[in-house]
């Protein structure tokens, strides 16, 4: 937001010097333009670049378990929030996280309904936490509009955790169809398609054996024997 004010400033500076030169009106509309997009992609690009080390700084530390100073590293980040657009709700569904991550599953919800739908771990985050209020429906709503979110349609473990949340509340029809649409949406998906047949054939939804990467979400405890570097967060990436 600061970033586009300082830029029209500029280019409404710059027009109005091209004007005091005897041009008229129409012709300084140019320059003025030009002037406001250049510095509004320059100084984007200076924020954007400042917020993705801080927000790299924050991974790390999660990923190294240090999530208090993860937590504290993203919310210093906000402070770059009104300068880009979008990115207040972005950081917000990161501390999201990384409170999920460090079990305070309660003091994640408020930043993770703010998360947005590309970020699609936060927003399954969000799903889980309304199926333990007995939210059904909220549940279904936040991952339906998720799945439908740009990218998410091809995230194996989404439609997967989808489907074995349903087949929690023994909605197993519905579980169903959610894998059905999501092999349809990635027809070379042969986890998704593995998991498909499962729930067709009545068979438990094994996730962690689908995916790994489960764990983070705190719905099953992993096995006590992890792959050697195993650390939960590790895969969760930010958008």
């Amino acid at each position: 937001m600061y970033n586009l004010a300082i830029s029209l400033v500029l280019g409404f500076v710059i027009a109005l010097a091209v004007r005091l030169f005897g041009f008229g009106w129409v012709p300084v509309i140019l320059p003025g333009v030009l002037a406001a997009a250049i510095a509004y992609v320059a100084l984007n690009m200076r924020s954007q670049k400042r917020l993705q080390a801080l927000i790299e700084s924050a991974v790390t530390e999660a990923q190294s378990r240090r999530f208090d100073r993860a937590i504290q590293l993203a919310k210093n980040a906000l402070v770059l929030a009104p300068w880009l657009f979008g990115s207040r709700a972005a950081l917000n569904a990161l501390i999201g996280q990384f409170l999920w991550w460090k079990g305070d599953t309660e003091a994640a919800v408020p930043y993770l309904e703010s998360a947005p739908t590309g970020q699609w771990p936060a927003r399954l985050m969000l799903a889980i936490a309304r199926w333990r209020k007995k939210n059904l429906s909220g549940m279904q709503t936040v991952l339906e509009e998720t799945v439908k979110g740009r990218g998410n349609r091809k995230q194996g473990l989404l439609w997967c955790a989808y489907a074995w949340l349903l087949e929690k509340e023994d909605r197993h029809e519905e579980a169903i169809r959610v894998l059905g649409r999501g092999v349809a949406a990635n027809p070379s998906d042969d986890k998704l398609k593995s998991a498909l047949q499962a729930v067709q054939n009545g068979k438990k939804l094994k996730m962690g054996k689908l995916y790994l990467e489960w764990y983070n979400f705190g719905l099953e405890a992993p096995p006590q024997m992890m792959p050697p570097g195993y650390r939960p967060g590790r895969r969760m990436t930010y958008r």
